[in-house]
């Protein structure tokens, strides 16, 4: 699908569906997918989630309250950036599937610019929250725009170091929701000279489950990610899985054997992550990759797909409950459900659509299924 800006109705009815209770980016793209617009997509949702066993009528996003939403953006000087628009962030646009809309806060223009991330540990070191901050302020003094998490620890200390030479903060919130608290002075200097990035509608405090959203969009965003600092279970670790599923370079700085805080940094180095000792090093690696690696690797984005003919419709209708029961609390791929059913998988993922809205599961963004909390 070609991008085009939308219409402000199209933008407005984008937001809505994007906004909808039980609408996750997955389920998302494979409306936009069947149904071309979203206006379409937002008449369908009641059908698609009565069917999908819902027992309450499914209500979208209102148009009051997304046009509520641009107001508020606006007055701010926000933006609101849909993925199928030409000036939303290829790296992001690239990823399967892309978040639906991200809101911005800042000046900085990342068009043509090298970003890195820069994430570890939040009770970090000393000696790595002094790395973290030298290892940014050499890759800013290079051009290179500095991605982290707006986090305690390392985070922090790469954002604080590369505020005048470009760096932006990924939020598990809305772009007001300062989270840590202390770091509401980052915040506005974040704001008033970088960018601040953010999934989440306006306001919204983050939970646990929004942080590896975040995270996401921290690799997205970025052509590597530099860990400093990660124990052995960190959400550090998750930013580097993501990397790799999206085709970024993973790279890590080797650590003390004896601090837990380094274990997790070791065992990626192990495992095949490059080693950096300093910001030449990060330099060298970045240069080392093609600019435009993140273009070519971009797909058609909401590529045009038929809508389900009777025949799909009915084979989801035997195949949906199917589906279900193959579900528990423990996460499993999409992949392994469309083996488990015997389905296609176009038929799997219109019965996953229907089990979402009808609030019976969660998918996440990396395709993983498990049935709703």
């Amino acid at each position: 699908m070609k991008r085009t800006p939308l219409s402000p109705a199209g933008r407005t009815a984008w937001l809505r569906l994007a906004r909808t209770r039980g609408v996750g980016p997955v389920t998302f793209n494979e409306l936009i997918k069947r149904f071309k617009t979203a206006e379409d997509a937002l008449d369908a949702l009641p059908a698609l989630a009565k069917k999908g066993g819902r027992a309450t009528a499914l209500v979208p996003a209102s148009r009051d309250e997304a046009e509520a939403e641009l107001d508020w953006l606006d007055r701010i000087g926000a933006r609101l950036l849909c993925a199928c628009e030409p000036d939303f962030p290829a790296g992001l646009a690239a990823l399967d599937p892309p978040p639906p809309v991200i809101t911005t806060l800042g000046p900085l223009d990342l068009t043509g610019r090298t970003a890195c991330a820069i994430v570890g540990a939040r009770s970090a070191s000393g000696v790595g929250l002094r790395f973290a901050g030298d290892l940014a302020r050499g890759l800013g003094e290079h051009g290179i725009v500095v991605v982290s998490g707006l986090a305690r620890g390392i985070d922090g200390a790469a954002h604080a170091a590369t505020i005048s030479t470009g760096t932006v903060a990924v939020l598990a919130g809305g772009l007001t929701s300062i989270y840590p608290p202390e770091h509401r002075d980052l915040h506005a200097a974040i704001a008033g000279q970088g960018l601040l990035v953010s999934e989440s509608p306006p306001g919204y405090s983050p939970q646990a489950r929004d942080f590896p959203r975040r995270n996401r969009l921290i690799s997205g965003l970025s052509m590597g990610v530099v860990i400093v600092e990660a124990a052995e279970r960190s959400g550090s670790l998750i930013t580097a899985r993501y990397a790799l599923e999206q085709g970024r370079e993973v790279m890590a700085v080797p650590g003390s054997p004896l601090d837990p805080r380094a274990k997790g940094t070791n065992r990626l180095l192990r495992e095949g992550a490059a080693l950096i000792e300093c910001a030449d090093d990060v330099i060298t690696i970045l240069s080392g990759l093609r600019r435009d690696n993140v273009q070519e690797r971009e797909r058609a984005g909401y590529e045009d797909e038929p809508l389900l003919d009777s025949d799909d419709s009915s084979a989801t209708d035997a195949v949906r409950e199917r589906v279900a029961a193959l579900l528990s609390p423990a996460p499993i791929s999409r992949d392994e459900l469309v083996r488990l059913s015997g389905a296609p998988a176009r038929v799997v993922a219109a019965a996953l659509v229907e089990l979402e809205l009808a609030g019976r599961c969660e998918v996440d963004p990396g395709g993983m299924v498990r049935l709703a909390c």
